[in-house]
């Protein structure tokens, strides 16, 4: 995404902030050196304010209307009531999937410039060598945990890391003081077979302890052991002065569908209505809560087979797989208690600023065995695969839930996971804690997973440096929302600057309530018209219904004239000579 100016005027009447562009506070941090107009023998400054902690909680392909505060039918109280005693944004905005997501979180700059232009598992041999497809999180840009932890914070991780396989581009090496980190972007739920045939054939995953190899606790479910992991080095420093920043990153519900049967069984029988009923279902909801519209309509489903032409034992399939999904959804739940529970009992959470987000819409592909490169035997892999009705949601099932579910939890949007349409970036995110003003408010317009990086620093009294470790590093390009935060009167402007998307070759370009979308010729989940700039007015049509490409050519014309400006200052890579997608 390209520089923007989100938010401006709310930041320039902020007092907290100075100038636009900068994360810097007014207030002097604790420990800097006296200003320069405070001279000897003046009045003693006030005291320093205590820093604040951050919790950052990243769910894993989550629907953006999964957690009881967005609409959703699941047992999220622990989620719900951080979202009900804080700010949910209903306007935020992610990459299309995990490792781009991922890369713009914890640099503050888009991912072609952060390393991630595509993910490394997609990537292909001509693209190895090109700056910004790197596959791991480049020199060109500081995470904000070593900006963090420069300045003085306690630095935490465990969860999926994604962002680089070696050990000098793992967690331990961007500033993770203490980490325990999946290296790869998935990974079986309870770590089975991580040195029997899965790893002969290369297609286990692998962790890293504080930056070396360890195996993974054979039968443990990922979504508690991560949480045991963050509680324990949460619980190391629990006596220490320095505040810290801890990064949750879930593989929940991220497929294969996978979670303890006790937590499955809550859910026996709750989708036998099918996707087109839980759809309609959390849609009301949605309305109910001030989320959207009372007059909002959903996307048209496309691509999915309706429930009524199910056979029984098809239904029953179907219908495991979304309670298996359900599971995993609460059982991250579970555990998000327990690390709020830690920080009560140790009496840290008054201080600590949470932050939560999906890193991308809900997984709508049909999946029954990992996505491996071609040179694994993938016949082979799935002799070790039981996906029989009985054994779904178990460690040696694998599958994904489809695009009837997918839809329904990315309802009322367009298209899932993998596509810049509004269903695969549009994310479930809220804020709570310390100086965020609530009580269950709802923030509308556009946000930016890019903005996560400038707020915390803003939070935390810092200044972005130019430079770190004696190289440059590229300024942030999001925008603090402290504002919005701490200030119920800020307004949510959707940005007029063009913001940019691509990944895949798909195409986007956000412009005020304007949105450009181009899907290739080759996807077959696009609509009518595919292999053209499609026109959306988000404004009137959040879904993305109805194509304005004919009525508004001026218009858009502007946007793919924006979007071609985009990729070439970013340097995406396209597969045609020209950037325009014609």
């Amino acid at each position: 995404m390209s520089n923007k100016t989100t938010f401006l005027a709310a930041i320039l009447a902020s007092t907290l902030l100075a100038q636009p562009g900068s994360a810097r506070l007014t207030a002097e941090r604790p420990g800097a050196a006296p200003s320069p107009s405070q001279s000897v023998g003046a009045e003693p400054a006030a005291p320093q304010r205590v820093r604040p902690n951050f919790l950052v909680i990243v769910a894993d392909d989550l629907g953006w209307s999964d957690l009881g505060t967005f609409g959703g039918e699941i047992a999220t109280p622990n989620l719900d009531a951080l979202a009900n005693r804080g700010v949910r944004f209903t306007g935020f905005h992610a990459a299309p999937t995990c490792s781009p997501s991922r890369s713009m979180l914890l640099s503050g700059v888009d991912n072609h410039e952060a390393g991630l232009g595509t993910m490394l598992e997609a990537r292909s041999a001509s693209l190895a060598t090109r700056p910004g497809y790197e596959g791991f999180l480049n020199d060109r840009v500081a995470s904000i945990a070593e900006l963090l932890q420069q300045d003085g914070y306690r630095t935490l991780m465990s969860g999926k890391w994604h962002l680089g396989l070696t050990e000098d581009r793992g967690p331990a090496a961007r500033g993770f003081e203490r980490s325990y980190a999946l290296l790869q972007g998935d990974g079986n739920h309870f770590g089975v077979d991580q040195r029997g045939i899965w790893k002969r054939l290369n297609a286990n995953s692998t962790y890293r302890y504080n930056g070396k190899f360890v195996l993974y606790p054979t039968g443990r479910y990922s979504a508690d052991y991560f949480a045991e992991r963050l509680i324990n080095f949460l619980d190391e420093g629990a006596k220490e002065k320095r505040p810290f920043f801890a990064y949750l990153a879930f593989t929940a519900p991220h497929w294969p569908m996978q979670a303890p049967p006790e937590t499955i069984a809550k859910y026996k029988g709750r989708y036998d209505a099918g996707y087109e009923v839980l759809r309609a279902e959390r849609l009301e909801r949605q309305k109910r809560l001030g989320l959207v519209a009372l007059d909002q309509q959903p996307h048209p489903l496309g691509g999915v087979k309706p429930w009524e032409t199910l056979t029984p034992s098809e239904k029953a399939f179907e219908a495991r797989k979304m309670e298996v999904y359900a599971a995993m959804v609460d059982r991250m739940d579970q555990n998000v208690g327990r690390v709020i529970a830690e920080l009560k009992r140790t009496g840290r959470y008054e201080n600590t600023v949470i932050v939560f987000l999906s890193d991308n819409g809900a997984e709508g592909r049909k999946l029954d065995a990992p996505l491996l490169p071609p040179s694994v035997p993938i016949d082979r892999l799935k002799r070790l695969i039981d996906n029989s009705l009985s054994n779904i949601g178990s460690a040696t099932s694998y599958v994904g839930y489809g695009p009837g579910w997918a839809a329904a939890n990315s309802s009322p949007s367009w298209l899932t996971k993998g596509y810049p349409t509004e269903g695969g970036t549009r994310v479930a995110a809220f804020a709570s804690g310390r100086g965020v003003i609530g009580s269950g408010r709802i923030a509308r317009g556009y946000l930016s997973i890019v903005d996560v990086a400038p707020t915390l620093l803003a939070l935390a009294g810092i200044q972005q440096p130019q430079t770190f470790k004696g190289r440059s590093i590229l300024p942030f390009e999001g925008r603090s929302m402290v504002p919005v935060l701490e200030d119920t009167s800020a307004e949510i402007h959707n940005p007029t600057e063009p913001l940019g998307t691509e990944l895949f070759y798909r195409r986007a370009l956000r412009k005020g309530d304007w949105k450009a979308v181009y899907l290739p010729p080759s996807d077959r989940a696009t609509v009518s018209g595919s292999g053209k700039w499609l026109l959306f007015n988000l404004a009137t049509d959040p879904a993305e219904t109805t194509d304005l490409a004919v009525a508004q050519p001026q218009k858009l014309a502007e946007l793919v004239a924006d979007w071609d400006r985009y990729a070439k200052e970013k340097g995406v890579a396209l597969p045609d000579a020209g950037v325009s997608g014609k």
